[in-house]
């Protein structure tokens, strides 16, 4: 095997020249693309990560809103409880105190028909003592006799009362 060595420079010259022209026109666009390429993947990356960020925080903001109205509406709801609670005393208040009003009415209606008794009574006893009376004195009688007369109104009097 023979080895020329001028035939060898020439081909490694050649493939240097090769490289460098490789490198110029295909390998130095290529790398370009490439570098190209990989920042934007880094910047789609960094952006997918901001946005993942803005979505934690828009997350946590709607939960933090959905808790509010969860207590907004838990705070309305004990109001109207409380509300209605003071309603239902009042109620029941002003139904006490209707009763008690009530009550003293029909006591005094009671105290007045009874005054009016008593005075109807006393004018009918009255009135039946003076009857008794007249007919005592009308009739002679003695004691005995007066005694049965006496009684015979009284029981008159207790009938009508």
């Amino acid at each position: 095997m023979h080895i020329d060595f001028g035939s060898f420079f020439i081909q490694i010259a050649a493939f240097i020249l090769l490289l460098l022209l490789l490198k110029k026109y295909a390998f130095g666009p290529l790398f370009e693309v490439m570098e190209k390429r990989r920042q934007h993947v880094l910047s789609e990356i960094s952006t997918a990560e901001e946005n993942r960020q803005e979505a934690a925080s828009l997350l946590k903001e709607q939960e933090e809103s959905l808790q509010k109205s969860r207590n907004e509406a838990y705070q309305i709801i004990e109001q109207a409880k409380q509300t209605s609670v003071r309603q239902a005393e009042e109620i029941v208040d002003n139904a006490k105190a209707e009763v008690a009003r009530l009550k003293e009415d029909a006591l005094k209606d009671i105290e007045n028909e009874r005054s009016k008794a008593a005075e109807t009574l006393r004018a009918q006893v009255g009135a039946m003592s003076i009857m008794i009376a007249a007919k005592i004195i009308e009739q002679n009688l003695n004691e005995k006799e007066q005694k049965k007369l006496v009684d015979k109104y009284l029981k008159e009097v207790g009938g009508k009362l």
